[in-house]
């Protein structure tokens, strides 16, 4: 039986760890560097290092590695030894304090969006001790920064520290005012984790999924999700067996796996862990994609963390419960119960309201890729227009005060099943909107919108930012009003901001046509593509954003935005050639001879005098498709290379949104047709049934 307790961060050289190894003023002075930011002295270091090498050797380490997330999208590494040569043709395991805090990998292979030449390969690796080191494989991982030999960051995780520092700053001004000085305010996330698992012997005869992550093709099986059978579903033995493998390995390296179940679409699942500080939540996110990717393997499976790996049925998200918290355990978004009288409360929701209006393009832009444009807008998501869900209580009080009225709290009616043995319970005092991106569930806002295989630092970042923003502003102006004064300038406050940005607030159904029109009428952005949510990335207003909060410089700004758009014309492009080789190495060519079986059977039946009608029409049928398909392969190939040959990278990201992927999804057709006229025994590979449907 496994004890949890014990299992749970077994691997981490975590506060525990660092309690029993180190002297009592170094593990002080570490803390210190953990809770309030202080630098860390090299002495320190060294200590350090010396008592985190000796555990990891414990643990069965061999080598250590600078762990860091370029702007890949994925994670980096490159293992060293602690093997140092000594005296007599022996080796000593040695690892200073200059080790742990510096790497020096080769930066001249990673994106950087022109802020490097190829040739100019020095990249500098930079210790983050607030997020925990930890065994995995024999090799000691140290969460890292990752910088240029310039200095220019090339990393998700350097601008997220930034931001972080940003949104505390800020975060404490505001809270002088109700007299509270706490060390630090930290932004706090828990991203719910959605996967799909299907066997592996499948996935092997899909070159589809091999290739780009997703199917190309695929017509509708004959059952999908319309039973609403598989949410919160008996979860199959298979499957089951790996969560638990998954959860035992997760507990190890110290991520806190908490729910596991089936979601909505047949063979997909969700994990959701506790929040952590955001820069945790980050490191723990792209540890877990990768575990579960791995154990998979184990179990004979294959996990797909592609938004959209099968058309028809719902794709995959990552909700993303975002809230901020103070060094002492205060809960900043917490309403507590007397909602009327908690001004610190409505300040940094009001706060939070105007940097959602304020930053709508930066929300949108931050979830933007390939395969999230499959997802967005469609009924399993919420749709390109970003706004925001209070609920009844909140916006009822946010109006009252608008409207210079009274306001009574709002207490949660009972409820009862009618069951004497069942307790009674009492209702929220608002309900929940899965169709809203940006959603206040309580005591934090999910924010709905991000893709399943998105590395949470950029949607994190682009919060904190336009959160601590707004609060700098909303304490330049409190800063020069009197202390007798504050309560009724906060108020005045509150309520002009709230009436400057409520038209983001919508509590109702998001997927509705009505509100796309009513958002056209309110003015808010409706970014349908990704190249047209990253033209907004550099827009003078953010880059002075992020500038004024040293969290990018305008170079930095403009390289990322050009990495994303040039990730997705090579998605697009990979997918379409993709495409365009299944079509005529594999459909084309089983199609053809499936029209040949026809042909060969009409013959021969006809020649015994008898009316083949099925079959010719059917040959009809096929041959019909097959040209249509092989005109809809000669147009996409044709379209692809025109476009990739573009000079300009906006305009190439336009093109591959409305010309290349309207040609892959014309492709398509035809060959999901095909698919349907088909026997399944001559059809190239496994079909949505075999995949989504297997026991």
């Amino acid at each position: 039986m496994v004890k949890v307790p014990e299992l749970f961060g077994s691997m981490v050289f975590n506060e525990q760890v660092m309690r029993e190894r180190l002297p009592k003023d170094i593990y002080k002075a570490l803390q210190s560097t953990i809770k309030a930011g202080k630098h860390i002295s090299s002495e320190v270091a060294d200590v350090v290092a010396n008592a985190m090498k000796d555990w990891a050797i414990e643990k069965g380490a061999t080598h250590y590695t600078h762990w860091f997330q370029p702007m890949t999208g994925v994670t980096a590494e490159k293992h060293d030894s602690f093997l140092q040569p000594a005296d007599g043709g022996t080796v000593i395991m040695n690892f200073s304090g200059k080790q742990l805090i510096k790497g020096e990998p080769d930066a001249s292979s990673f994106p950087s969006g022109g802020l490097r030449s190829t040739f100019e390969a020095r990249g500098y690796t930079a210790w983050d001790p607030t997020s925990y080191a930890f065994v995995k494989d024999s090799v000691l991982y140290i969460p890292t920064a990752f910088v240029s030999y310039s200095g220019q960051v090339l990393d998700k995780k350097t601008p997220l520290l930034r931001s972080m520092d940003s949104l505390s700053k800020a975060a404490l001004r505001i809270l002088k005012f109700f007299g509270k000085t706490p060390d630090r305010v930290t932004p706090s996330v828990g991203p719910e984790q959605e996967y799909f698992l299907i066997p592996r012997e499948l996935y092997k005869k899909r070159p589809d999924l091999i290739i780009t992550g997703r199917t190309l093709f695929g017509a509708k099986p004959p059952k999908g999700q319309e039973l609403d059978d598989h949410y919160f579903g008996n979860i199959k033995t298979r499957v089951l067996e790996y969560m638990e493998d998954l959860d035992r390995e997760l507990w190890k390296l110290g991520v806190y796996a908490k729910t596991r179940h089936n979601e909505v679409a047949p063979a997909q699942h969700e994990l959701a862990p506790i929040y952590s500080t955001v820069n945790i939540a980050t490191d723990h996110n792209q540890l877990t994609m990768a575990i579960m990717r791995k154990l998979a393997k184990k179990h004979d499976l294959v996990c797909l963390l592609h938004e959209k790996p099968f058309a028809g049925v719902n794709g995959s998200g990552k909700h993303n419960n975002w809230s901020i918290s103070t060094s002492d355990g205060e809960n900043l978004l917490e309403p507590g119960k007397d909602l009327k009288h908690n001004l610190q409360f409505m300040l940094f929701l009001t706060a939070v309201i105007k940097a959602v209006d304020e930053h709508q393009d930066l929300l949108r832009l931050s979830v933007a890729s390939a395969g999230n444009d499959h997802r967005l807008g469609a009924n399993e998501a919420p749709p390109a227009i970003i706004s925001m869900f209070l609920g009844d209580e909140i916006t009822d009080l946010l109006e009252t005060l608008a409207a210079d009225k009274e306001y009574s709290n709002r207490v949660g009616n009972r409820l009862s099943t009618g069951v004497e043995s069942v307790p009674i319970i009492y209702e929220d005092t608002t309900d929940r909107n899965r169709t809203s991106p940006f959603a206040f569930t309580g005591n934090k806002f999910e924010f709905r919108s991000l893709g399943s295989a998105l590395n949470i630092a950029c949607p994190n970042i682009m919060i904190n930012a336009a959160v601590a923003d707004v609060l700098n502003t909303f304490a330049d102006e409190l800063e020069k009003v009197k202390a007798a004064d504050f309560k009724k300038a906060s108020a005045a406050l509150i309520k002009r901001e709230y009436l400057a940005h409520r038209r983001i607030v919508f509590n109702g159904d998001n997927y509705a046509d009505a509100w796309r029109e009513e958002a056209e009428r309110r003015g808010l952005l409706n970014l349908k593509s990704t190249p047209e949510a990253l033209s907004y990335y550099d827009r003078p207003k953010n880059v002075e954003l992020f500038k004024r909060l040293k969290i990018y410089t305008d170079k930095e700004v403009r390289a990322r935005k050009d990495i994303l758009l040039e990730n997705y014309c090579k998605v697009i492009n990979i997918e379409a050639l993709t495409m365009c080789e299944i079509t005529l190495k594999q459909i084309l060519p089983a199609a053809t001879e499936f029209s040949t079986v026809l042909a060969d059977n009409i013959a021969k039946l006809t020649a015994l005098g008898i009316t083949a009608t099925a079959q010719r029409e059917t040959l009809e049928t096929v041959a019909g498709l097959i040209t249509d398909a092989y005109n809809a392969e000669q147009k996409l190939s044709e379209v692809q290379l025109a476009v990739k040959n573009e000079s300009d990278l906006q305009t190439e990201a336009d093109k591959c949104y409305s010309e290349v992927f309207a040609a892959m999804q014309e492709l398509r057709t035809y060959c999901d047709r095909l698919e349907t006229v088909m026997p399944k025994n001559m059809w190239p590979f496994p079909t949505y049934g075999d995949l989504l449907l297997y026991v």
